[in-house]
């Protein structure tokens, strides 16, 4: 499977709809309408996933996407998805949309993190020296 090529991503999406697949972190993120569905790592493809969704994928026997840090093992939201899915362009269509209704519910949580947008910072004024007039 070519999971590195980003044309290749987008054609296996493309039953479900136009994507953006992004570059990030060794793999690549792919995007409908801003939120992330997917993520490609290792050459494996993981469909974002919640308490909804969670079942369907361990019927499949599939496992989330695990990473570890110097500290601690994480486990993500993201989902392998089943192998069969690579060749039934209308199951990973179907699958897809799942994931974009997850990644929907975790957009409108509240208190969900948002990016701060970027806001130059004022430059720093500095006091005004009296005048020595008289």
């Amino acid at each position: 499977m070519a999971l590195k090529d980003p044309e290749y991503i987008k054609e296996l999406f493309s039953g479900f709809g136009p994507v953006s697949v992004r570059r990030m972190f060794g793999g690549a993120g792919v995007f409908v309408d801003g939120l992330m569905i997917a993520l490609v790592t290792g050459g494996e493809l993981f469909l974002k996933a919640d308490e909804e969704t969670i079942p369907a994928f361990r019927a499949e026997g599939a496992v989330p996407f695990e990473f570890s840090t110097k500290r601690r093992r994480v486990t993500t939201s993201y989902w392998r998805i089943p192998a069969q899915l690579f060749d039934e362009q209308d199951g990973l269509a179907q699958w897809a949309r799942g994931a974009f209704r997850v990644a929907q519910r975790a957009a409108a949580k509240p208190g969900k993190r948002k990016a701060k947008p970027k806001v130059a910072k004022p430059k720093k004024q500095t006091k005004a020296k009296p005048s020595r007039r008289r």
